[in-house]
């Protein structure tokens, strides 16, 4: 069977990866248990092969205001501004005692998605033979990294994305480590052909990948501070509408014209109040890369 994935693609993806160190398909995604071991062949997104990985961040806290747990995808996964993330930084700086141990409660969290070819999911053996979405975080993403462009690439390269009997399958071993699933002994094994993959089933399945930046609903701005506000505030539509009328200045009746001397122009404090948080943006951002 041809060899389909070409030094460019192949390329493509590594490039890919190299900067990003810079709703719908949800019930697509995979199920891992602590426990399992299982086995896929990543695929690349052959129509756009930066696409391939999507990484991804996201915020999520259980709600004060019902108690679920309420999640929404960062804008910083798109190098935007988002406005969770400012405003748990500012409370963490400015806020009281209070406040802060609040603002702890909302989590953020850094994972990764890529398309995968199913051989064996102990979890849900129906998944066999399909393409599924595999989610996963750091631990799994060094080890891909490494068969890409580090110690592993001699050995694994563009074969981690190959369907014929050239590639190599990923065995992801769950592991429990502590309280939390651990995924540091999964690796890629030896090449090995797949069951009843031909060249024109291999196609197939190369053109039936998940476009994942769809996977996920992206909030708007405004969405994002109605999220604060309902569930981290504990404020409702009414009482935002009610607080603005309030705050609202009264109508003037009828103009009146009074003589002064222009005022002296004053410094706009939020400016200065929005350096300082970008400031500690972009400190806590350099901590954490």
């Amino acid at each position: 069977m041809t060899n389909m994935i070409n030094s460019s693609l192949f390329q493509s993806i590594k490039g890919a990866l190299a900067q990003d160190k810079n709703t719908t398909g949800l019930s697509e995604i995979m199920k891992t248990e602590v426990g399992n071991t299982y086995t896929v062949r990543l695929l690349p997104f052959t129509k756009d092969p930066k696409k391939t990985f999507f990484h991804f961040f996201t915020h999520g806290w259980q709600s004060f205001a019902s108690g679920q747990y309420v999640a929404a995808l960062s804008p910083q996964t798109f190098g935007e501004r988002d406005p969770i993330a400012e405003e748990r930084y500012r409370i963490l700086r400015t806020g009281t005692e209070a406040e802060k141990q609040k603002a702890k409660a909302i989590g953020r969290s850094e994972k990764w998605l890529v398309n995968v070819y199913v051989i064996n999911d102990p979890t849900n053996p129906d998944n066999n033979g399909k393409v599924k979405i595999l989610r996963y975080g750091k631990q799994l993403q060094k080890i891909i990294t490494d068969a890409i462009e580090g110690e592993e690439a001699e050995d694994f390269g563009p074969r981690i994305f190959d369907l014929s009997p050239n590639g190599v399958n990923l065995k992801i071993k769950v592991e429990k480590q502590g309280d939390y699933p651990s995924y540091v002994s999964s690796k890629f094994s030896m090449p090995s052909a797949l069951p009843d993959i031909d060249e024109a089933k291999a196609k197939k399945i190369y053109d039936n990948v998940h476009d994942l930046e769809k996977v996920f609903a992206i909030k708007s701005q405004d969405e994002l501070k109605a999220m604060l506000d309902e569930h981290f505030h504990c404020k409702n539509v009414k009482d935002v509408v009610e607080e603005a009328e309030e705050e609202a200045p009264a109508p003037v009746k009828a103009p009146v014209k009074v003589a002064t001397k222009p005022a002296p122009a004053k410094q706009n404090a939020s400016v200065s109040s929005d350096d300082d948080i970008k400031s500690l943006l972009d400190e806590l951002d350099a901590n954490n890369s």
